[in-house]
């Protein structure tokens, strides 16, 4: 045998692979974010050639120093080992506004000085001037706008979806999809409650939760998820973990819905019959639980699927849209997701669409496959919705073997 303890770490690191610029890059994202998003701001409204009174141009720089500076401790002590919620609050809250506020600097910034310049209207103090009152006024419009659409019981999304391989006896199987709840820092226990009294008004034959209940344990936020409890659906409740339930010890949240008489299907299926027709209902936990460390859980696909008959059309929940690689390849007949908020502050999708295969609404993957992504029912950290209204779903399952009416 041969002793390796005495290997040099040169040697080792020369094996170890070379990351892409890309990864190195992304680890100083967190620390260039902020910059950016407060001093491209600062930068376009105070010296673009405004020459405002040096009273103005002080008070403004300090106002884009303190938002530097207080957003990320703030979002440290909120999302960060003491979990203050007064602090996530404001963390969360000013993150939205930079964002936002840095947007409208960019866009504005270039085209409408473009425009501006183009018609011939004022000299280049009055242009930079007109611009910055421009994007002052339309950052006030889009947060106000924002912040009721995130607060608001989210609208009803209804849509038919053909399964080509459901029976005639499952036509017409109502699918309600609630997901992203996210309950946290703000208390929306009275939200939670109107949000379950629409879905009582739907007369689902299944009602899904696909995950990200809240940010928090189960002990913290049980009040805003305690409403859950009172969902109705003819035939069954059900559950799987998202991400952000892997932050918040997860197996809490697992325990507490199935508590409040959910079904969690945790790499596990029910079967859905009517009209002597089956449906294979399957769940899988969210691609991040094998990485949390807790005992049991991962993303396991052939588990849930595990003694189905293969013949059957089978509707499978699973958090994120890009595990529908794997429902393709499986056969899955349709795939119902969360995650992605379709953005939830315009244009962040763009961003989305890196990481995810689809951002919204439904979409084909591979010769069978159906996913419909959910922009969610409530909404993660900043209190905005911006162009990308949340949504309560109401999927009408449909098979071409059903006769037509006449």
């Amino acid at each position: 045998m041969t002793d390796t303890s005495n290997t040099r770490p040169a040697e080792s690191e020369a094996r170890a692979p070379r990351q892409s610029p890309l990864l190195r890059l992304m680890r100083y994202l967190p620390l260039v974010a902020p910059v950016l998003l407060w001093a491209v701001p600062c930068g376009v409204l105070l010296y673009a050639g405004q020459h405002w009174p040096l009273s103005v141009t002080l008070t403004g720089t300090a106002l884009c120093a303190l938002g530097l500076i207080s957003m990320p401790l703030a979002m440290v002590r909120g999302h960060g080992r003491r979990q203050q919620d007064r602090a996530a609050i404001i963390g969360d809250t000013l993150l939205g506004t930079s964002w936002v506020l840095f947007t409208w600097s960019v866009l504005l910034g270039v085209l409408l000085r473009l425009a501006l310049v183009v018609a011939g209207i004022g000299d280049g103090q009055e242009r930079a001037r007109i611009v910055t009152w421009a994007v002052l006024g339309v950052t006030a419009v889009l947060l106000a706008w924002g912040y009721a659409e995130a607060r608001r019981v989210p609208r009803v999304r209804r849509l038919d979806v053909p399964l080509p391989r459901l029976g005639a006896g499952l036509d017409g199987t109502r699918v309600v999809l609630v997901t992203d709840t996210h309950y946290g820092p703000l208390d929306r226990a009275r939200w939670s409650e109107r949000v379950c009294e629409t879905v009582n008004t739907m007369e689902a034959d299944l009602v899904c939760h696909t995950g990200d209940i809240a940010d928090g344990t189960a002990e913290r936020r049980r009040a805003q998820a305690a409403p859950l409890g009172t969902v109705r659906a003819t035939r069954a409740r059900v559950y799987v973990t998202g991400n952000h339930e892997y932050y918040s010890e997860a197996q809490g949240w697992v325990d507490l819905m199935d508590e409040l008489g959910w079904e969690p299907l945790r790499n596990r299926h029910l079967l859905l019959e009517r009209g002597g027709d089956t449906l294979v209902v399957a769940g899988v936990d969210d691609v991040t639980a094998e990485s949390s460390g807790l005992a049991g859980h991962r993303a396991h696909l052939a588990g849930a699927l595990d003694g189905t008959d293969p013949g059957l059309p089978v509707l499978l929940l699973a958090h994120q849209p890009k595990f529908v690689d794997r429902a393709a390849a499986a056969g899955i007949d349709l795939q119902l997701s969360g995650h992605t908020h379709g953005g939830q502050i315009w244009p962040f999708h763009h961003l989305v669409r890196l990481d995810q295969p689809a951002v919204a609404g439904l979409s084909r993957h591979g010769a069978r496959t159906l996913l419909y992504t959910s922009r969610g029912t409530g909404f993660w950290g900043p209190p905005f919705r911006v162009f990308a209204p949340s949504e309560i779903t109401l999927l009408v399952l449909r098979s071409p073997q059903a006769p037509t009416s006449p």
